[in-house]
């Protein structure tokens, strides 16, 4: 698995103080590096762990952006993750996956194969450079970059200790739209919908997709465009 490598703005946009905070300095790519200028990217992400209602949320939310024509953006992972990417693949959309390991390595490895066909028809990017220790480490930087990737965040399922909380927050720092499927709300033992809520976090449902479709911007990215937020 290969891939190219390029500085972050010049495939992005030009980076305000706030983004490049925790901006990787470059990017490396492989598949259509266009993907990230092509159109509005929603990330959907999750419990690696999920339910079976939480993967249906997940297909489901990945087929009605594909309808859209947005890009569906999530990290690979087992569980949501998955779900999404091969959701969109499967009806005909397009999809990036951000990496927490480099190109030329798969976590899982039961998504070799899946990897494999995103960095032929779709996309990966990662911010680690070949020969990069992994660890839990790299994936909240992974879920902060991939914050950064998306024009909003949807988290479908998660526990207060999964790692999706911090694209969480990362999404709020960064004035980006930050929606929670509402049937995590009031859910026993679970305490970060409201945290995030109280800080302009967004229940999805039915009803409330069309107003996370009108956050989105428009058209292609240029990369000297001020950001829609």
């Amino acid at each position: 698995m290969g891939g190219t490598s390029f500085p972050t703005e010049s495939l992005l946009w030009q980076l305000n103080e706030q983004e490049r905070k925790f901006a990787p300095d470059h990017l490396f790519v492989a598949g259509d590096a266009d993907l990230l200028r092509a159109g509005p990217c929603v990330a959907i992400v999750g419990s690696r762990k999920a339910s079976p209602a939480g993967l249906d949320r997940a297909r489901k939310l990945a087929d009605l952006l594909t309808r859209h024509g947005v890009i569906v953006v999530s990290g690979l992972a087992a569980g949501i993750d998955t779900a999404a990417h091969e959701t969109a693949i499967a009806c005909g959309g397009r999809t990036i996956a951000v990496l927490g390991t480099p190109l030329n390595e798969c976590f899982p490895k039961q998504n070799t194969a899946l990897q494999a066909r995103i960095m032929r028809e779709h996309l990966a990017v990662s911010q680690f450079a070949p020969g990069t220790a992994v660890g839990k480490h790299t994936f909240p930087m992974r879920n902060r970059t991939m914050a950064l990737i998306a024009d909003a965040t949807v988290i479908i399922e998660a526990t207060d200790q999964s790692g999706t909380i911090n694209q969480g927050w990362e999404a709020l720092r960064l004035g980006r739209p930050l929606w929670i499927a509402a049937s995590m709300f009031g859910r026993p033992g679970v305490t970060f919908p409201d945290q995030l809520g109280y800080y302009g976090a967004e229940a999805l449902t039915d009803g409330t997709f069309l107003h996370l479709l009108s956050q989105l911007p428009t058209g292609r990215r240029d990369a000297a465009a001020e950001l829609p937020f």
